[in-house]
C-alpha cells in the first residue's frame, strides 16, 4: 500500500495522463488503496489545479480533461526519452516551425533527467541519422540548451567563434534572442567587445559557457530579434567582385588565404606577382584585414570602396606604430 499522500498523488497523475477513462475500482487496485482515498486524492488534484473529470455510473470513472491552463506533466521513463530525442532531433537540425520555444523546453526536461535517462537520449540520437534538406549546419543540442538558459537566465555568454572566412575569435556577449531560419539557428546579442549588436551562426559557435553575470536587459535597435536577423542577412548577400595583385607566387598567397576568399591566377602579373579575384559579401573591412595578413605587399585594383578602405587602413596601422621603440 502506498502510504506516501505526495508519492500516491504522482503516481494517480501519471495514470490520469494517459489518455483514456480510469474505473475508480481499477485506480484504487493499481494504487493499492481504497476507493474512498482515490477520490480524496481526485479533490487534492483539482484544489492543484488539475482538470479532472468523474463520470457517474455503478463504478465510477476519472479522465483528466483540457483545462485553462497547462499544469505539470509527469512522465515515466520512456515518456521522457522520448521527448528528449524528439526536442534534440528537431533542434539540432533548426527544422521549419520549431522555434525558441522547443530549445527552452528542452532545457528545462535536459535539466531534470536523471544521468541514466540522459545517456539514453545520446545514445539513441548518436544511433540516428538524418535525412534533412537544405545547407543549414548541424548543432550540437546542448550548444541549444546552453543559449537558450543564458537567454532566459540573463546570464551574459563566453563562446569561440568562427566568422567568414575561417577567423577565430572569443566572444563576450548578453545574449537576447536564439532565432531561426528554417534552416540555420542564429543568436542576437550584443557584443562586448564590439560594443554593438551582432548575429551570430550558431553553427558556426563552440564552447559556449553561461559566465552566471547577470546583466540589465538592454533595447533592441526597432524592430525586433527576426527583423535585426533578416537584414542582417539581407546585408550579407550583397556581394560585390574583386581583384588584388599579390607581389608572391600563386602557391605562397594560396598557402595564406582562404579559397573562400578568392583564386590566386599564377603567370598573369609581370614581375612574378599574382592576382587574386574573388566575389564576396560582407563588409569590405573585413575583406582589407584579411588580405593584409597574407603578410606580402599588394595592391588593389577594385572596387574603389576596398581601396579606399585599404588606405585608410594603413593610415591607421602607420599612426598605430609611429610611438614605437627606435621611432
Amino acid at each position: 500500500m502506498t502510504t506516501d499522500t505526495p508519492a500516491r498523488l504522482l503516481q494517480l497523475l501519471s495514470l490520469l495522463q494517459t489518455p483514456r477513462e480510469w474505473p475508480g475500482g481499477e485506480l484504487a487496485e493499481r494504487l493499492r488503496v481504497s476507493r474512498r482515498t482515490v477520490r480524496r486524492d481526485i479533490e487534492r488534484l483539482r484544489e492543484l489545479g488539475y482538470p479532472v473529470q468523474a463520470t457517474m455510473g455503478a463504478d465510477g470513472g476519472y479522465r483528466l480533461v483540457a483545462g485553462k491552463a497547462m499544469p505539470p506533466l509527469v512522465l515515466d521513463d520512456e515518456e521522457a526519452v522520448a521527448i528528449a530525442v524528439g526536442l534534440r532531433a528537431g533542434a539540432g537540425h533548426a527544422l521549419e516551425g520549431v522555434e525558441e520555444a522547443s530549445v527552452r523546453a528542452l532545457a528545462k526536461l535536459e535539466q531534470v533527467l536523471p544521468a541514466r535517462l540522459r545517456r539514453r537520449v545520446v545514445m539513441l540520437q548518436s544511433a540516428t541519422v538524418p535525412l534533412t534538406s537544405g545547407d543549414g549546419g548541424l548543432i550540437a543540442p546542448e550548444t541549444l540548451t546552453v543559449i537558450a538558459s543564458a537567454v532566459a537566465g540573463v546570464e551574459r555568454l563566453r563562446f569561440a567563434y568562427s566568422a567568414r572566412g575561417g577567423v577565430e575569435s572569443r566572444r563576450v556577449v548578453e545574449p537576447y534572442r536564439l532565432v531561426s531560419s528554417g534552416q540555420r539557428w542564429y543568436l542576437v546579442a550584443f557584443d562586448l567587445d564590439r560594443g554593438d549588436w551582432r548575429t551570430f551562426r550558431v553553427d558556426r559557435l563552440s564552447e559556449p559557457f553561461a559566465t552566471g553575470a547577470r546583466f540589465a536587459p538592454r533595447e533592441l535597435p526597432e524592430g525586433g530579434a527576426v527583423e535585426f536577423v533578416r537584414k542582417a542577412l539581407q546585408w550579407q548577400r550583397e556581394t560585390y567582385e574583386f581583384s588584388v595583385v599579390f607581389e608572391a607566387t600563386a602557391e605562397e598567397v594560396a598557402a595564406r588565404l582562404p579559397a573562400s576568399v578568392g583564386v590566386a591566377e599564377e603567370g598573369v602579373v609581370e614581375g612574378g606577382g599574382c592576382r587574386v579575384r574573388g566575389v564576396i559579401g560582407g563588409p569590405v573591412e573585413w575583406l582589407a584585414l584579411r588580405l593584409a595578413l597574407v603578410g606580402v605587399e599588394f595592391r588593389v585594383e577594385g572596387p574603389e570602396g576596398l581601396v579606399r578602405c585599404v588606405r585608410e587602413l594603413g593610415g591607421r596601422l602607420g599612426r598605430a606604430g609611429g610611438g614605437g621603440v627606435g621611432g
